[in-house]
């Protein structure tokens, strides 16, 4: 029996904290149809079709709890659905994009569901849920399917889309610290923090990197003459004008010597251990392909190595070794390098590989060093013949803690010489271990944005972690990254709660940028009067260098339709859990249903944050348990029903009693200012006026913001109101 095809309704990618999780999720709406009436064990055939195509799906623990889990669950008998979530989790992890959450759940009508997948790049996730669903039709309805074909495009994509293994290593150890990030761009220029707290990186450079360090670093011969200087053992040499000059240098300097590019990278076009003129003249016109002047430098005996500086501090160290083959007598060169070089797992093309595929047509050094061995890669090598291949390369050997520390500060000496807060190493010696005066070893290279995964991932030894470093040199002594976020979520005057409570936090000296549905303000001046679309609008401000708070508004539909903008806030204010019709198109018709939202708001709260919660509403004050940092309430009445218990446990609460607000710390009560005092909470204001006006202070409160300010306040906030009230009448008239 063939199958209807799995169709979406809807698929949004939620690029914030939502109902499901804390990170960005792709949420499809998946219709099963028929398949409803036939879970995966009632499907002949089926499990062992989609194993045999992904194998990986043993791994997945499901809600189990154990490895193996799923299959269990797809022996006993689970819905589409449910299997469409776990194939393309597992499609992304075949392509580098790893996650291992996902969630699927009834969305109300029959063979409707809503599944959520974890999904780092909306693109890839995209792409990897569309192929998922073509796979998992393909084991339903028993028909051919060639996954590494298919595969294909989608590692191309994510090769394209995803952040490179230096900036991810970033991120995650900024993540790990629970510092947030922001993608600025589709590339790897990336924000750690919010607003004035921010820091930016871009690959393994930052925003401390200096532009005239890099400059330096890519000019090899004034580098070369800085270190000098300094006193930083460097190879003699200078810039040379032609073959004739260089083949001159050479015999000043003596012989062997190295040919390279100043201003080349990753070792192309240097040409070491040259030895006769007619050696030299063939490097100098192949180094001055990669660059545009050449340089001619004693040749140092011994090892290639890469030492990661950061923050003036020696972090890790990797050995380079020499590629070379040997001769069978069957096999010529190029065939003996796949055979006894890229059959090393270890190698490959991808940027997760530790060691490079070895391609001679890429490679004009390992051309020129076959040259010089009278071979060429057709050559067929004597039976026990060694070919040298290449000199140097591959520095994926963990050496760190081999280092002196001689040579370690040598290399923090270049770096600091240079400029640069990281930099990429290069010497050579024969023994790391040694003092450089000991070795004749020197400096050879000092590199800017130097790539981190030969020191993440080497090929022998110990992982070294390189992006934690980074992460500590930007953010130190524990620093956060993070200003204080308020989120405001209700259906009662949320725009005129969300305006107060930026209104007195400005008044108490900081700098507030706020994202409301009356637009986006930095302190006192509009930087747009269109709505505020919620996640766009917190965005704009959490990117903006210039604040050190940001009060944000949203709304439920919003989190529906895009999450939060921030990942954690230090207060959350939810006023109400009042029904909106309008959510029955994400299928939220129930009390029940929208509790699960509006937690949402209250789940990203920080541990040493606050959420103000109004105790009149059984609903909302129900919220505070799901609260990881205080819960302070506020309400209309001093006999709400939760604030007796709060208080009684030493909580806070703001609340009226006898026509006057109070600010309560457990049995301690102090008065604020009456009633009558303040248009907004006066006897002809609406109840959500007063809410609103109890919830700012509130929030206000649990920021700190000096208590005898906070009346005057909100005095100068109506004042506002009213003269913009004034300045719309007069422009109307």
């Amino acid at each position: 029996m063939k199958h209807n095809e799995i169709t979406f309704q809807r698929v949004t990618y939620l690029r914030g904290p939502s109902l499901w999780t804390y990170r960005p999720v792709l949420e499809a709406w998946v219709d099963i149809g028929d398949l409803e009436d036939y879970p995966s064990n009632k499907l002949d055939g089926f499990t062992d079709r989609l194993i045999a195509w992904l194998p990986g799906l043993h791994e997945h623990r499901c809600s189990v709890g154990a490895t193996g889990g799923f299959v269990q669950r797809l022996q006993e008998g689970t819905w589409p659905a449910h299997i469409l979530e776990h194939v393309t989790i597992e499609l992304q992890n075949l392509v580098g994009m790893q996650t291992g959450f996902g969630k699927a759940r009834e969305a109300g009508p029959r063979g409707i569901y809503k599944v959520a997948i974890r999904a780092r790049e909306e693109t890839v996730g995209r792409a990897a849920l569309a192929l998922a669903r073509d796979l998992l039709m393909a084991a339903i309805n028993d028909t051919p399917f060639d996954l590494d074909e298919r595969l294909q495009p989608l590692r191309e994509l994510a090769d394209r889309r995803l952040l490179g293994p230096s900036t991810a290593a970033i991120v995650d150890a900024a993540t790990d610290r629970g510092i947030p990030h922001l993608g600025l761009t589709e590339g790897n220029l990336v924000q750690l923090g919010y607003g004035n707290r921010q820091r930016r990186i871009w690959t393994a450079e930052t925003e401390h990197t200096s532009a005239i360090a890099e400059s330096i670093s890519r000019d090899k011969d004034l580098t070369k003459t800085l270190l000098a200087s300094c006193g930083v053992p460097v190879p003699e040499g200078r810039v040379v004008k032609s073959a004739d000059d260089a083949w001159e240098a050479a015999e000043d300097i003596g012989l062997p010597v190295v040919v390279k590019p100043t201003d080349a990278n990753h070792g192309r076009g240097v040409f070491a251990d040259l030895k006769t003129r007619a050696e030299i003249e063939v490097a100098y016109a192949g180094a001055l392909e990669e660059g545009s002047e050449v340089i001619v430098e004693r040749f140092i005996q011994g090892v290639e190595h890469r030492m990661l500086v950061i923050g003036g501090k020696l972090v890790a160290a990797n050995k380079g070794f020499t590629a070379e083959v040997v001769g069978d007598g069957q096999n010529n060169i190029r065939e003996l390098i796949d055979l006894q070089i890229n059959s090393d797992p270890r190698r490959g093309e991808e940027e997760h590989f530790p060691l490079e595929t070895l391609l001679l047509e890429r490679e004009p050094i390992a051309l020129h060093e076959l040259q010089r061995q009278g071979f060429t890669p057709e050559s067929v090598p004597p039976a026990g013949q060694t070919v040298l291949i290449l000199r140097h390369g591959n520095m994926a050997f963990d050496v760190t803690d081999e280092v002196h520390p001689d040579v370690a500060a040598a290399g923090v000496l270049a770096a600091r010489v240079v400029g640069l807060d990281i930099a990429g190493i290069d010497l050579v010696t024969e023994d790391i271990g040694k003092p450089l005066s000991e070795t004749r070893g020197a400096i050879v290279e000092v590199n800017a944005g130097p790539s981190l995964l030969m020191h993440l991932k080497p090929a022998i030894g110990k992982p070294r972690p390189a992006g934690q470093a980074i992460v500590e040199h930007l953010f130190p002594a524990g620093e956060s990254g993070r200003i204080p976020v308020i989120g405001v979520l209700g259906r009662r005057e949320p725009a005129l709660l969300a305006s107060l409570i930026a209104r007195l936090l400005h008044l108490s000296g900081r700098h507030v940028g706020l994202a409301c549905s009356a637009g986006l303000q930095l302190d006192q001046r509009v930087l747009d009067t269109r709505p505020n679309n919620h996640f766009d609008g917190g965005e704009r401000l959490l990117i903006n260098r210039a604040i050190d708070a940001a009060v944000i508004e949203t709304s439920t539909r919003a989190i529906l339709a895009e999450g939060l903008p921030y990942d954690r806030c230090q207060v959350a204010v939810l006023t109400d859990a009042d029904a909106d019709p309008a959510l029955a198109e994400f299928h939220i018709d129930s009390p029940e249903r929208l509790f699960n939202v509006l937690r949402t708001q209250i789940d990203v709260v920080l541990k040493g944050g606050a959420a103000v919660l109004n105790a009149c509403e059984p609903a909302v004050a129900e919220m505070a348990k799901f609260s990881d940092g205080e819960v302070m309430f506020y309400a209309m009445q001093a006999d709400a029903a939760p604030l007796a218990e709060h208080l009684s446990e030493g909580g806070r609460a703001v609340f009226v009693r006898n026509g006057a607000i109070i600010l309560a710390t457990g049995s301690n009560e102090e008065p604020l200012a009456r009633l009558s005092r303040f248009d907004l909470t006066s006897a002809s204001a609406t109840p959500a006026h007063l809410e609103a006006v109890l919830a700012a202070i509130a929030a206000c409160w649990a920021l700190d913001v000096p208590v005898d300010l906070i009346p005057a306040g909100i005095e100068h906030f109506e004042q506002e109101l009213a003269a913009a009230a004034r300045s719309i009448d007069t422009k109307g008239a």
